[in-house]
C-alpha cells in the first residue's frame, strides 16, 4: 500500500512538473511574440485584454501605471518618439508565473518622447525586465535599464568622461606633447578661431591636420612661449565643456600678453567634434 501511495505521489509530482514547464513555455512564447509585434511591428493595440491583465502594472517612480490604457499610452511614447526602432529580446527565462527577459531597443528619436522634442539622435540601450504572469496574461512589468547612459544618447546629459577628456588635452598641451593633443580630436572636428584673431583666417579647421597646421605650429613658430593657466573647466549640457583661462605668451618678434579667453568645446563618443575660441583680440594685436 505504501508503494501504491509514493508512486501516486511521484506521478502527479511529475505532472505538476510537466505542467509547470508546458506553462512557463507557453508563457515565454506568448510574451516574445507579443512585445515583437507592440514594438517591432508598432501594434500598440496588442496592449489588451487578451494579452494583458485588466489591472496591469508598470512599476515606475514616482508612481505605478496601472491598467491597459495607461500601460499602452506610456509605450505609445516610444511608437512616437522612435524610428527605425528594433526591439530584441537577448534571452527570456523563468520560472512558475514570473519570467526574466534581458532586451535591446535600438531607435532614432524623430518624434515626441514624453514631451522630448526630437534630437536626432540615434539610441543603443540594453536592459532587464521582471515580468509576472497571472492566468496566461501579462500582469506586470518592471524595467531597470542605464538611464543615464539613454539621455546621455539622446544629447540631454553630458557625458561625465567629458571633463577628464578636456583636462587631459589642456595637460598634454602644457607638457608639448602635441600627439595626445590631435589623438583627442575627432577626425572631422571643426575648429573656429575667435574672429580677429590672426589665426581666424583660416577658418574653420576641418580635421586635427588642419589645426596642427594652421594653429599649433605657427604658434609654435611665432612665439618664444606660449602657456595656458587659471584654466577652470564648466561642464555644459548635450557634452559641452566650457573652459575660461588665460593666455602667458610672448611674440618672437613682439611682445608679451597676458590675456583672457575661453574655449567652447563639444564633444561625442569620446573625441572633440568642435572648437570654438574667444579672446582679447585687441590685445593679441597690439602686443604682435
Amino acid at each position: 500500500m505504501k508503494k501504491l501511495f509514493f508512486f501516486l505521489i511521484t506521478i502527479l509530482s511529475v505532472a505538476s512538473l510537466q505542467g509547470q514547464k508546458n506553462s512557463l513555455t507557453r508563457n515565454l512564447k506568448m510574451y516574445e511574440s507579443t512585445w515583437d509585434k507592440i514594438i517591432n511591428q508598432g501594434q500598440i493595440d496588442k496592449i489588451n485584454s487578451k494579452n494583458f491583465d485588466p489591472n496591469v502594472v508598470l512599476v515606475s517612480s514616482p508612481e505605478n501605471i496601472v491598467g491597459i490604457e495607461g500601460f499602452k499610452a506610456y509605450y505609445q511614447n516610444y511608437l512616437t518618439g522612435f524610428s527605425a526602432i528594433s526591439f530584441t529580446i537577448i534571452d527570456a527565462f523563468g520560472q512558475g508565473d514570473k519570467i526574466v527577459k534581458h532586451w535591446n531597443f535600438k531607435g532614432k528619436h524623430t518624434g515626441d518622447f514624453f514631451g522630448i522634442p526630437a534630437t536626432g539622435k540615434s539610441v543603443d540601450v540594453s536592459g532587464t525586465t521582471l515580468v509576472k504572469m497571472k492566468k496566461g496574461k501579462i500582469a506586470q512589468e518592471q524595467d531597470f535599464m542605464d538611464n543615464l547612459a539613454f539621455f546621455t544618447q539622446l544629447g540631454l546629459l553630458s557625458d561625465p568622461g567629458n571633463l577628464s577628456i578636456i583636462d587631459g588635452l589642456y595637460k598634454a598641451f602644457a607638457t608639448g606633447d602635441i600627439p595626445a593633443v590631435l589623438g583627442v580630436l575627432d577626425q572631422n572636428i571643426v575648429w573656429n578661431e575667435a574672429e580677429g584673431n590672426k589665426y581666424a583666417a583660416g577658418n574653420p579647421y576641418i580635421g586635427p591636420n588642419a589645426v596642427l597646421e594652421g594653429v599649433f605650429a605657427r604658434l609654435g613658430a611665432e612665439h618664444e612661449y606660449f602657456k595656458v593657466k587659471d584654466i577652470q573647466l564648466h561642464e555644459m549640457s548635450a557634452n559641452k565643456v566650457l573652459a575660461t583661462l588665460r593666455y602667458d605668451a610672448k611674440w618672437k618678434d613682439g611682445g608679451s600678453y597676458d590675456a583672457q579667453a575661453a574655449h567652447f568645446w563639444t564633444l561625442k563618443d569620446g573625441k572633440i567634434v568642435a572648437f570654438q575660441q574667444y579672446v582679447n583680440t585687441k590685445l593679441l594685436a597690439e602686443t604682435e
